[in-house]
């Protein structure tokens, strides 16, 4: 084998092991987003983590360094595909009305994954605060951007409180609405979500 045989075969080789570095991580990102969602953060393992994947338990650390770091990059890799998601949505042509419908729908019409995955990882990063800062930092993502999507309707309203307070409103809410359904509790909220529709439609 010459220079530049033995030069494309090690070329080929890290292609190679790239590959499978990223589909292991690929799948230990999956992984972790239905481990939060079926058993939560408490009931996750190294070993766990590794045989929902299918790869080797040693990976875990080996390329996230921790299980709370694999859980938090789990988090911020659904966030940007939910973020994407959501600023598609208000940048359309459609009513703020009709956005406001399709944020509730996508809010309480469907099985809550991303949510209960923040709010586990919320309940972890109490006593961490590396982890704290990391959800804060996706917890500032989603204010910019209702803080971009409701700037227009704002100020057409004419809604008395400051922009920044609406945005706080809108997502201690939205959070309300999410507690309570992982509890299982959902009285009242049809009628809150009925009054809110009734009141930007006129």
């Amino acid at each position: 084998m010459d220079d530049r045989q033995r030069a494309v075969a090690v070329l080929v080789t890290v292609a190679e092991k790239t590959t499978a570095r990223a589909a292991a991580e690929e799948a230990l990102l999956d992984a972790a987003e239905r481990l939060l969602v079926d058993v939560g953060h408490a009931g996750i393992t190294t070993r766990r983590l590794a045989e929902e994947a299918g790869v080797n338990h040693g990976l875990v650390h080996y390329y996230f360094g921790s299980n709370e770091n694999l859980l938090a990059r789990a988090l911020e890799r659904f966030t940007e595909r939910m973020i994407e998601r959501q600023r598609t949505m208000y940048a359309s042509d459609e009513p703020f009305v009709e956005k406001w419908r399709t944020a509730m729908r996508y809010l309480v019409g469907e099985d809550l994954r991303y949510e209960k995955i923040w709010l586990e990882l919320q309940a972890l990063g109490w006593n961490d605060p590396a982890l704290r800062a990391r959800l804060a930092r996706v917890n500032g993502e989603w204010r910019s951007v209702l803080t971009d999507a409701f700037e227009e309707p704002h100020r057409k309203l004419a809604v008395e409180m400051p922009l920044d307070a609406l945005v706080s409103l809108v997502m201690t809410f939205n959070t309300g609405l999410i507690v309570e359904r992982l509890g299982g509790v959902e009285t009242g909220h049809r009628q809150l979500l009925d009054w809110i529709d009734g009141w930007l439609s006129s």
